[in-house]
């Protein structure tokens, strides 16, 4: 028996990218009652879509990424939370490695849309950048991107936590 069941968990892809000169792309979300957060872009997946189809849709909406080339599935993470909508009471996402060129984030979605789903900045972060203090999701985004950097993709996905 699992901690999941009986739960209405979303299926979920975000994208690690990364530039030449590895920055990593964030998302600013603003929650009414959980403040702000930043993550790596992406979302939920829309009935028959595949992971790759959802993330290619998730970064040109979210960052005007169009020809993100999917790399591999590096993490993934569970986070059991309420969503504020009241239709899911946590989210599964599986995290894939996306190596691009130098792009200035020009979402294809209007601001008002990216708003309405919470979402109010994305930006280039190179990992020194990244204050200690950030509330990033997942929380050991750093740790996590460093070893990546360092060692290179794992050889399998594994459990990055919330």
């Amino acid at each position: 028996m699992s901690d999941l069941d009986g739960l209405r968990i979303r299926e979920a892809v975000r994208a690690l990218v990364l530039d030449p000169d590895d920055r990593v792309l964030l998302v600013r979300f603003e929650f009414p009652d959980a403040g702000t957060r930043w993550a790596l872009p992406g979302g939920g997946l829309e009935p028959g879509e595949t992971d790759h189809e959802a993330l290619r849709r998730e970064l040109a909406e979210e960052a005007g990424l169009t020809d993100a080339a999917i790399g591999p599935h590096v993490w993934d993470r569970v986070h059991v939370i309420p969503f504020i909508d009241g239709k899911w009471d946590g989210q599964r996402e599986r995290i894939y490695l996306v190596r691009t060129g130098t792009f200035e984030p020009q979402p294809h979605l209007s601001w008002d849309a990216l708003h309405a789903e919470y979402l109010f900045e994305v930006r280039w972060w190179h990992l020194h950048e990244l204050p200690a203090d950030l509330d990033v999701v997942p929380r050991r985004l750093q740790h996590h991107l460093q070893a990546l950097l360092r060692d290179g993709p794992p050889n399998r996905p594994f459990d990055v936590g919330v």
